[in-house]
Formats: structure tokens, sequence, C-alpha cells
């Protein structure tokens, strides 16, 4: 039988959760045991798909075509353990299904209430389809205090009832600041955030507290006596140089022995960490260093990057090389010349993105690593662009444009509106709503023989995440490949472009998926580790 635990917030928001449920995943995996990570969102958007990256971060995709929170991200790269819709749900998703069986007449007249209905479907969520793991880790968002966030926290305080005896523990996330006036770490912040959680029924088994420097033992003392939990299991989560410490530095502290013993199992041995220890050693350490330029249009939250950010440090790590980051908003470029933000970089990212504002300068970008033979990698969106700035630049198609835009004589890319998934035929509509009405998901794509993105891949067939409504249209690609410009990987039935390439430029490649969302710290994503590599060749030439 699944043993529970849930990870609660309280003080302040983005303190890491969503990181620290993550990294205790990876040492229960590290000790043998098998894991799952669930996440709980208060908001009532029925999934983040139409919420802007800027507000929220990035959407995560799932294989099976779940948009979720980002910290399904972080379960995926720590755990190894691919997502899916069922790990992820939201009070909109939960109120959309109960309000759908009221009006059907499941309730038989009753009155629908917070208690018990929207309770018992959360319950129900959080306790379905465990059967097969050891631990289910449950990450509620939010912050204690919050209104939205009520009952979710009244959902797994019945849980705590209804399980088991001892088959779940609460763990809580909290922020221990550090007053230099006073010269001392304040507790009471944290006294307070624990209060309020006692007050409606829950009292914290471990505290887990993020701070920038080692905790006093009288701190310690304060903590547990006044929050009444072990002085053993109040937890220092101290800041680190990169986000692969985590688990170690966890490790260290004693969270997992002191998950075990709130079980009441016996730690046994250290888990083996020699893994996550040369992960860290690589990137502390590098041989190299290359500079990188994301070009896109929500540089202002690196958040909205997450999984980007994330895969190129992957890519860092398998060539032993340090990746800094140039973050440049893609405006900039429809008033500027890019060549004094671009000459001394060593390779050009163009990330995905929705709507017209900042496709221009995107398209400048692509031109820019064209001509000056940059490494150039273009995702979803910055495919796009780059396959439209080949079309006017080199094909001579000047109106060249994206219907996602208005009308236009040259749709060079256009609404796919009916699509084959697997034996299925999928279809879509252009006045259709906005939330999940994309290609989502894993989708299967034909390498070209003798290509570079097959020599990358190592075969000729592979599947990859998507998110997105256009695609570039066929029509075009013979006079495209006349220029150069190779439609290197379709889909199995070839109406889909999934890759493009120059097979006369140093590495620029252009992908219509999202491949930064399968990459992780020990599986670096192919085209992430050659792009790096490429860059790394770059570097020695500028």
């Amino acid at each position: 039988m699944a043993r529970y635990v849930f990870i609660t917030g309280g003080v302040v928001s983005s303190l890491g959760k969503g990181l620290a449920s993550a990294a205790l995943g990876a040492l229960l995996k590290a000790r043998g045991y098998s894991v799952r990570l669930r996440k709980l969102d208060p908001y009532l958007n029925v999934d983040p798909g139409t919420m802007s990256p800027t507000q929220h971060g990035e959407v995560f995709v799932t294989d099976d075509g779940a948009e979720t929170d980002l910290d399904l991200g972080h379960y995926e790269r720590f755990t190894g353990q691919p997502a899916t819709i069922r790990d992820n749900i939201t009070t909109g998703r939960i109120y959309r299904d109960i309000i759908a069986k009221e009006r059907r007449g499941d309730y038989l007249g009753g009155t629908v209430q917070v208690i018990p209905h929207v309770t018992d479907a959360i319950k129900a969520f959080v306790r379905d389809g465990n059967e097969d793991y050891d631990f289910v880790l449950v990450e509620i968002g939010g912050t204690v205090g919050d209104i939205e966030g009520l009952p979710f926290f009244e959902a797994i305080r019945q849980l705590g009832n209804d399980l088991p005896r001892g088959d779940c523990i609460y763990i809580h996330l909290t922020l221990l600041p550090y007053i230099p006036s006073a010269g001392e770490l304040k507790t009471k912040p944290t006294q307070h955030s624990v209060k309020e959680l006692r007050s409606i029924g829950i009292q914290p088994d471990i505290l887990l507290c993020r701070c920038d420097r080692p905790i006093p033992a009288e701190e310690r003392r304060k903590l547990g006596l006044f929050c009444n939990v072990r002085e053993t299991a109040v937890i220092e989560a101290r800041d680190v140089g990169t986000i692969y410490e985590v688990p170690e530095a966890y490790h260290r502290e004693g969270l997992d022995v002191e998950v075990l013993r709130a079980f009441d199992m016996d730690p046994g041995e250290a888990p083996d960490l020699s893994g996550w220890r040369d992960i860290t050693h690589r990137i502390k350490n590098p041989e190299g260093e290359v500079t990188i330029a994301i070009v896109g249009k929500y540089t202002g939250l690196k958040d909205a990057y997450k999984s980007l950010y994330e895969a190129l440090v992957h890519g860092g790590v398998a060539n032993t090389a340090k990746v800094n980051v140039e973050w440049i908003e893609s405006e900039i470029f429809e008033q500027k010349d890019p060549a004094p933000y671009l000459e001394h970089v060593h390779g050009i990212l163009v990330p995905g993105g929705f709507g017209q504002r900042g496709a221009e300068g995107k398209i400048k970008a692509a031109t820019f690593a064209r001509e000056r033979k940059v490494p150039y990698l273009g995702i979803c969106f910055g495919m796009q662009m780059a396959v439209i700035e080949a079309a006017r630049n080199l094909a001579g198609v000047t109106d060249a444009n994206s219907t996602e835009f208005g009308p236009t004589p040259e749709p060079i890319v256009g609404l796919m509106t009916e699509w084959v998934r697997g034996n299925d035929l999928e279809k879509r509509f252009a006045e259709g709503d906005l939330g999940g009405t994309m290609r989502l998901g894993a989708y299967d794509a034909t390498l070209k023989r003798g290509s570079k993105v097959a020599d990358i891949y190592g075969t000729t067939a592979i599947s990859e995440r998507h998110r997105h409504r256009y695609e570039v249209n066929t029509a075009y690609r013979d006079r495209l490949e006349q220029r150069g410009l190779v439609f290197s990987g379709m889909s199995p039935d070839g109406l889909l472009p999934e890759i493009v390439e120059y097979a006369d430029h140093p590495w620029f490649v252009g992908v219509q998926f999202h491949p930064e969302l399968k990459s992780r710290p020990f599986e670096p994503h192919p085209l992430f580790a050659s792009f790096v590599g490429a860059a790394l060749t770059q570097s020695r030439l500028v």
C-alpha cells in the first residue's frame, strides 16, 4: 500500500515546493522505492494552457498531451519518471467535473457543496491509481492561508484520518528570513505559518526551512518547541549553487531519514548519490564555456523558459561545459540592428511563443544566424520564423508570413485543421476555444536518412512532445529545399514538417516540437547536447 507525503508551503510563495518534492522523490528512488509525484493547483483555470507565461511560467506538456504546471518538469527531471494527465489537477478541473455531474443529475437532487463534494473529488484524485507505488508525494500549490487553497488543505486533512494510521505525513516548507539589522534568522514567520496550518487541523511532521545560512541550535530548538515537531525534523534547506545539488544537500540534512522514520521505517544504508555528485561536479568544474542567446518574448520571467534553461544546462553537462545564457527580448531587434547583441555569442536559440509581438525580431535573429554561420536552434515558433525568413530572403517570397498574425497572400505557416495521431483523426477549428485545442503531447516523426538530425539522434524514428496550433505549409517545400532549407523530419504520413535544417551551415536546426521537455540531467537531449557542442566549436572561432 502506498504511503502519502503532503508538501505544503508557508510565509511566501516561490520557495521551491516543486523542487523540494522532486528532490525528495529522487532520494526515495535512490533508496530503491517506487515514487509518484502529483501537484494540486488551487487556481480556477482548467489547466495552465491559456495562462500567460509571464504570470505562471512555462506550460509543461506530458506525453499524453496534458498541459500542466512547470513543477511536473522538475518531477520528471529529478526522478526520470514521465508524468501524465493524472498527476496534475486544478480547482477549475474539479469544479468543471462536479458541475457537469450536477447538470446530469448525478447527485439525485442533493445540495452540492464544497464539503463533501469538492473535497471528496480532491481525495479521489489523490488516491487514484497508486497501487503500484511505495510513496506518493503530493504538492499543494500556493501558500497556507490562501482562500482558494482551503478545499485542498481540508481534503488532505481528511485524508490523514481516512488513510490507515501511519500512512501519511505532512512536510511544511517555510522561510527563515535573515534580518541584517538584528543579525539573526527570524523564526516568527514560520511559527505563524505553522499556527495557520494547525488551525485547519494539520500538524506538520517535518519543517523544511529555506534559509541562506546555517540555522543556529537555539533557533532550531525554538522551532521544534513552538511548532510541535522534533528538533531533528527541523531540516535546513539552504541556497545552493545549482538545483542538482539539492538531493545531496537534503540528504546531508537528514530529510529522507526523517521521512522514513516518520513512517516508522528503518532508513537502513545511505542511498547512492554518486550520480548526482557527478552532475554537480561537471557543472561546477567545466572544461569549456559558451554563451547562448535566447531571443524570446517572455524573457522578463525566466520561469517562462524553465525547461529550456535546464536543457541547456544538461547540454553543458554532456559537453563538460558551462553554458552562459543571455536573455534578449526579441522586440528589440524590430528597432535595432541585432549584430551588437549577437556578434559575441556562440549560439542563438529562438524558443516557442504565441502571437505577432516580437515575431519580426525573431526572424532577424534567424537571418543573423544563417548569414553569420552561428549555431541556431529554433523551437516551435522559432522554427516557423526561420522558415519564413528563408522564404523571404532566399526563395523570393517577399510576403511570406503566418496566418496566426492575420490573412496573408503567402501563408508559409498556417492553421492545420486535421491530422492523424496513431489510428485516430484529430480535428480543430479556427473559431474554437484556445484551451486544449493544439497539437499536444507526443507525436512520432520520421527523419531523412543522412541528415544532420538523423546523425544527432542516431535513428530515423523519433517521438517528441508538441504544443502548437500552426504548422509549416508543405506547399512551399520544393522552393525552400531548392534554396538549401532541407525538410529533414516529417510526420509519418508526410503531411506535417517536424524538422528543417541547412546542409551547408555548421549547425542550423528548427524543430516544430519541444525537445527541452524530455531532457534530463542524466540523459541530456541529443539536440541540446549537439547544439552546445556546436557552440563550443564556434567559441574557438570567435
